[in-house]
């Protein structure tokens, strides 16, 4: 339920803070005072598009906060629960409207998407707008609120997610069927193609590793003849080679050494001594691993060679053969079906259409037990709303089941006759806009008594109905009230007088601005009011008597 709404700085309202009680709630005032400003406002905290310019104007930003009592509803504490958001049995929703056109949403003072906030809000809150009547029009919206009302909203989900899936491999298994010459001759290439490859088995680094055995087999005669000579330089020539010569330079020093600034001398000595002694060792080491290996040679050269013939054949380095390599693969398995075979994928889009069809079905089932409930319901409320002949009926056609739908095995219209003897027939052919008013305003209080959402907001449905009509319609919303918290914006004193609470809008000008208010109106002031609606300007003695006589009969009634 909706507990309390506060508004700072939006449209004309500068401060606002409201509590909202259980029961129904009646919204009036004059035109033009801005009594759907409170209903817009609590739209921006359900996650409804901002307009910088809902910013009133002197003011740097636009803040709503709207409090929910959610300990009666398990499907948002379940939500809330799951999202990591729960907060005791209380629900706080924060928006921030900047004037820049800056918004921001929260959810129990956490930052939250857009679309979070609007998934929260499908179990906190049910609006029916005056427009109504107009979705009438459309068959995808007759679905809608049928599903609705049979309870059937989560099983609708179901068949949509099962066709989808059902689609999907259907569509892979035409493409796996249905495949062309070209794409034919494309996997008997590819085949080959691979098959040349899986011979040769190229391998990632291979080329520069063989060009590198290449060039020092090639080579290995005159590495092994330069190495030779520079050992006997460096250290195996009789006593010609740089280590002995070394020696004998340090032997020669050693007779200097009594002598002043020979020290660095001999420290360079020595150090030239050890790093020839590495030097030879490292060489020494190097020899070791050339060997002359024709035969190996031969291979390595023959290597070579198939792998450059390869790549020239296909257009690429030889370095990029191993990346081809699996390329290849991977298109040919994506043409062949992903590996998945013919007859399995046939059996898995079997499985998932009997799935979709025992959805659908169930789906059916629910459907037309619901239908003839409705039919029956709204065909009461007609007739109590003016529409004595007539005949409301929710009408179910099987479709074609070689063309099924994510809707289901059946669409559904509302036919309606308005006259006796009269064929049903869709509301748009038939009803004027007046009764598509009135047939609106039954199915909506039908489907509202079947809603699991705790707070129904009801903005100028009674719109273009009057006297005794308009009476039955508050008498609806007051029964309504009964089980579920109802906001009833409202011209019609006979519905005003049904509240079990009543809120006025008013105007006020206050420093060349123009201001908000809205109050809770006492007896006295619901008099007033109602009387109000129903004189006008001029307030009688006698529309005051008539206002008491409504809203005492409305407390008698009920």
């Amino acid at each position: 339920m909706l507990n309390q709404i506060t508004i700072r700085d939006y449209a004309i309202v500068d401060e606002l803070d409201l509590e909202l009680l259980p029961g129904m709630t009646v919204i009036s005032g004059e035109t033009g005072a801005g009594k759907s400003i409170m209903l817009d406002a609590l739209g921006l905290t359900l996650g409804d598009r901002a307009d910088y310019g809902a910013v009133r104007n002197g003011a740097e930003k636009a803040e709503i906060i709207a409090s929910f009592d959610v300990s009666n509803i398990p499907e948002a504490q379940t939500w809330l629960e799951q999202q990591e958001l729960a907060q005791d049995n209380e629900c706080i929703l924060r928006r921030v409207i900047t004037r820049e056109g800056r918004s921001r949403c929260y959810i129990n003072n956490r930052p939250s998407p857009i679309s979070t906030v609007r998934e929260l809000s499908e179990h906190l809150i049910d609006i029916h707008g005056q427009h109504e009547h107009q979705r009438l029009l459309k068959k995808d919206h007759h679905r809608a609120l049928l599903d609705q009302y049979a309870g059937a909203t989560s099983q609708a989900s179901k068949t949509r997610n099962a066709f989808h899936d059902w689609r999907t491999l259907n569509k892979k298994l035409l493409q796996l069927t249905e495949q062309s010459d070209e794409q034919t001759a494309r996997i008997q290439l590819l085949s080959y193609q691979i098959e040349e490859l899986n011979q040769l088995s190229p391998m990632e680094g291979e080329l520069e590793q063989l060009e590198q055995e290449q060039k020092q087999l090639a080579n290995a005669a005159d590495i092994l003849t330069s190495g030779q000579q520079l050992m006997y330089l460096t250290a195996e020539g009789d006593g010609d080679n740089c280590t002995a010569m070394l020696n004998q330079c340090l032997h020669l020093l050693s007779h200097m050494s009594d002598q002043q600034g020979v020290e660095p001398v001999a420290e360079l000595l020595n150090s030239a001594q050890i790093q020839v002694t590495e030097a030879a060792n490292e060489l020494r080491h190097y020899l070791d691993g050339v060997e002359l290996n024709p035969e190996r040679q031969l291979e390595v050269e023959e290597r070579l060679s198939s792998l450059y013939e390869i790549a020239r054949k296909h257009r690429v380095l030889p370095e990029e053969l191993p990346a081809l390599h699996q390329t290849l693969i991977q298109e040919l398995d994506t043409l062949n079906g992903g590996g998945e075979t013919l007859e399995a994928l046939q059996e898995k889009v079997e499985q998932q259409h009997q799935r979709y069809l025992k959805t659908a079905e169930k789906l059916s089932s629910m459907r037309s037990k619901a239908a003839k409930k409705l039919s029956k319901a709204v065909d009461e409320q007609l007739h109590n709303l003016g529409m004595l002949a007539a005949n409301f009926t929710v009408h179910l056609s099987a479709i074609d089941l070689n063309q099924p739908t994510a809707q289901g095995l059946e669409e559904v219209e509302f036919l309606i006759s308005t006259n006796k003897g009269q064929e049903a027939r869709p509301l748009a052919k038939i009803a004027s806009g007046g009764e598509l008013s009135r047939i609106s305003l039954a199915i909506q209080v039908i489907t509202a008594q079947t809603s699991s959402t705790p707070t129904l907001i009801f903005d100028e449905v009674d719109v273009g109905i009057g006297g005794a009509v308009a009476e039955v319609v508050g008498r609806l919303m007051r029964q309504l009230g009964k089980r579920a918290q109802i906001l009833c914006v409202t011209h019609q004193p006979q519905v005003a007088s049904q509240g079990h609470q009543h809120l006025f809008v008013s105007k006020k000008a206050r420093k060349q601005q123009t201001f908000t208010r809205i109050s809770h109106l006492q007896s006295d002031e619901r008099v007033q009011e109602v009387a109000r609606m129903l004189g006008g300007i001029t307030i009688t003695e006698r529309s005051l008597e008539h206002a008491r006589e409504m809203l005492c009969g409305s407390e008698l009634t009920h």
